[in-house]
């Protein structure tokens, strides 16, 4: 399992989250603290969140770190 491979499926459960809490991308960056253009960067896989970040996500999107790092 690559670190890519993780990436891409950790932000294609983190979009479809956010799509079923009905969250923009900048609803879910304010709510983590975060600027959207990073937020935007995980979700397309483009960068991995750190471990306090992935904790806010679970919270704001209520998914386990589990559910959004599933294949």
């Amino acid at each position: 399992m690559s670190t890519d491979s993780i990436k891409e499926a950790l932000g294609k459960n983190l979009r479809e989250a956010r799509l079923d809490k009905r969250m923009t991308q900048e609803g879910v960056a304010d709510a983590i603290g975060s600027t959207v253009n990073y937020y935007a960067k995980i979700e397309r896989g483009k960068s991995i969140p750190s471990l306090q970040m992935l904790e806010k996500l679970c919270e704001v999107l209520d998914k386990t770190a589990t559910e959004l790092a599933e294949f």
